[in-house]
């Protein structure tokens, strides 16, 4: 099977490039590394079933050959990113969702939308059940995240009913593991990097608002039994045990063996106060549910992030205190690198050639 990953140098992007090479897939790889990685991917490049382009979806895409499958994850995801370019989240969420969707309709391919369990915005019910409407606010800061997503479920659900497209969707939950930024403004990747290097970890509010986290290992099997499948969900993709976000900072400092203090600093705008997902759907149809146990999960975590300690004393000065909804600094945002021009693909004739949505 040959698949097209958009957004696929970004955290998630990149791990579900290297399972789907594993099983022997061939994969193409679209990204703008706006956001995502490109060492990410590095060591797939020499694999000759892998292809690596420089690709704006939110422009437009085309790729030559044969398309058995499109897995649609390219987006900011983290706060301070979608914050940070919030009309290039919009585009890449509705236009950049419309051509991944044309892409897979030209060649009679399976679509899978990596959503969000943001759809559900500060959630009055819980846990979230797939039936569940979602409580967003429409027009705050983070609406153009929220709103992306959900746009992309309506025009993905339309593609589906308009073109009898073969469409999966998942809403996925609080994710972690390797290849996260450290500066990326997350929970999970902003404790490991304050615990490392000494720094007060930042909590919002009074800590006991809640959150449910997915190792990136399961959350990779969950999208493969999606993507192997012929249903469409909605699945909400997660963890189902819940803890608070204090809880989190004391077993990474546990962890980690860190003497850093806590420091609280108040909720940003439309922070969700309690997150579960019921992913008995997912159970069900799908056979899917999470094995690594939290712990597991955040030593792997840890012990990436401590190798690569340059990276972590800029991260740490730019997460340092309370960001709110601000924008973290442009100093530690990754250089675009030079990667392979795209060979029969990238956009249709005509378009413009410089990138300009958020990936990955």
């Amino acid at each position: 099977m040959r698949v097209v990953v958009t957004g696929g140098g970004g955290f998630l992007g990149s791990h579900l490039c290297e399972a789907l090479l594993r099983r022997g897939d061939a994969v193409v790889c679209l990204d703008d590394f706006s956001t995502g990685v490109p060492e990410n991917v590095a060591h797939l490049l020499p694999d000759p079933a892998f292809e690596l382009h420089r690709v704006d979806v939110g422009e437009g895409v085309d790729v030559a050959g044969q398309v058995d499958a499109v897995a649609h994850l390219a987006s900011p995801a983290s706060p301070p990113d979608y914050l940070r370019r919030p009309l290039e989240t919009l585009a890449v969420g509705s236009r950049g969702t419309e051509n991944a969707l044309r892409l897979a309709l030209r060649h009679g391919a399976r679509f899978i939308l990596a959503s969000t369990s943001e759809i559900y915005g500060d959630p009055l019910v819980h846990p979230q059940e797939e039936t569940y409407w979602g409580n967003v606010n429409s027009i705050g800061p983070r609406s153009v995240y929220d709103e992306a997503k959900r746009y992309a479920e309506a025009v993905s659900a339309a593609y589906h009913r308009a073109h009898d497209l073969d469409v999966g969707i998942a809403r996925i939950f609080n994710t972690y593991g390797p290849r996260m930024r450290p500066h990326d403004g997350r929970v999970v990747s902003s404790f490991i990097t304050q615990a490392l290097t000494g720094e007060p970890l930042t909590i919002y509010g009074d800590g006991g608002q809640t959150r449910s986290f997915c190792y990136v290992d399961d959350m990779i099997r969950g999208l493969l039994a999606l993507l192997d499948s012929s249903e469409m969900g909605p699945f909400n993709l997660g963890n189902p045990i819940e803890r608070t976000v204090r809880e989190l900072a004391e077993t990474v400092l546990a962890l980690t063996g860190s003497v850093s203090e806590v420091n609280h600093h108040p909720l940003p705008v439309d922070d969700p106060v309690r997150r579960r997902p019921v992913i008995t759907r997912a159970r069900e149809v799908l056979g899917w549910t999470p094995e690594i146990e939290l712990t597991e999960g955040l030593s792997r975590t840890i012990a990436y992030f401590g190798a690569r300690p340059d990276r972590l004393g800029v991260s740490a000065a730019a997460i340092r205190g309370g960001q709110g909804d601000t924008v973290l600094p442009a100093s530690v945002s990754v250089a675009p690198q030079a990667i392979p021009a795209p060979s029969g693909v990238g956009m249709p004739s005509g378009a413009a050639s410089e990138p300009a949505a958020a990936k990955g």
